[in-house]
């Protein structure tokens, strides 16, 4: 046992005493003798020199402050203690190009095409060259579904108003619409320390694409077949450090499954959807101590 270690859960100010989520990991690390301790993560007062390591939770304004945040993984990095999943790691992942790099690197993702701010080119004319009828837009640098949109050929007049919107703000991202989102669900598959725990299904409510809860989406336990797995498992192969949880989103089934989103920032890992999830996860960060 890990006893007298001290481990910063980092949050956000919208949740200081931690996320539901959160609360399941803090009592299983207590279970192993280890000491959690909620830290906002954008608290100047927070002294992260005192734990014994970080781990980068439910910090879900980090898009909105996305220079804040980076300054602070930098303060992380200077502070020299262990932060999981690692920095470099979470500043590759906080912008979506990792999906490029993925593709690139032989995983199968949904295609993703850039249109830089400031730049000529417009998301709707990149997805009529694609021959996307239907495609998704996103700011590079989002969460929970934070300013995405999903369209159809012709642009109406509320449509180009929302992609200059968000072209104006910074880089976007412009996607094919997967319509098994809206049929089938988004799976999510749920990573220790490269070993798979548990899945779930997230599903839109009718007359929305977005699966988030806060959106009015749905999250149920579900099991998923081996060959799924392998396949979520593929994009964690990929990446130049093991991080300590994953959440992998795609659509598909094992022949055609694709990543959607690598989430391995601020997921929830929807502890409560599997018995012993949090015990698992526990485990794994007293490995790491260990």
């Amino acid at each position: 046992m890990n006893v007298g270690h001290c481990v910063a859960l980092a949050t956000y100010d919208g949740a200081p005493d931690l996320a539901p989520d959160d609360l399941l990991l803090a009592d299983a690390l207590e279970r192993v003798g280890i000491r959690p301790a909620a830290a906002v993560w954008s608290d100047p007062s927070a002294d992260w020199r005192a734990f014994d390591a970080v781990v980068i939770r439910s910090c879900w304004d980090y898009h909105r402050r996305h220079g804040e945040f980076v300054t602070w993984l930098d303060a992380l990095d200077t502070a020299g203690k262990p932060v999981w999943n690692a920095t470099p790691t979470v500043r590759w992942n906080s912008d979506k190009r990792y999906l490029i790099d993925l593709a690139a690197r032989g995983v199968g993702t949904v295609p993703t095409r850039v249109v830089e701010r400031g730049s000529h080119a417009a998301p709707g004319d990149v997805a009529r060259a694609e021959g996307w009828t239907r495609f998704v837009v996103k700011p590079a640098i989002s969460a929970s579904a934070y300013e995405t949109h999903a369209l159809e050929l012709p642009l109406g007049v509320h449509d180009r108003a929302a992609v200059e919107r968000v072209v104006a703000h910074g880089d976007v991202l412009v996607q094919p619409f997967l319509d098994e989102v809206t049929s089938d669900g988004e799976l999510s598959l749920i990573f220790f320390d490269g070993v798979f725990s548990h899945a779930a299904i997230k599903r839109s409510r009718h007359g929305d694409f977005r699966v988030q809860t806060e959106h009015g989406g749905t999250v149920a336990p579900v099991d998923v077949a081996p060959a799924i797995i392998e396949r979520a498992s593929r994009s964690l192969e990929a990446l130049d450090e093991l991080p300590l949880y994953a959440r992998v989103d795609g659509v598909g089934d094992e022949r055609s499954f694709r990543l959607m989103e690598l989430e391995l920032i601020e997921p929830n890992v929807f502890l409560a959807a599997s018995a012993g999830a949090a015990d698992r996860f526990a485990a794994a960060i007293a490995r790491r101590l260990g």
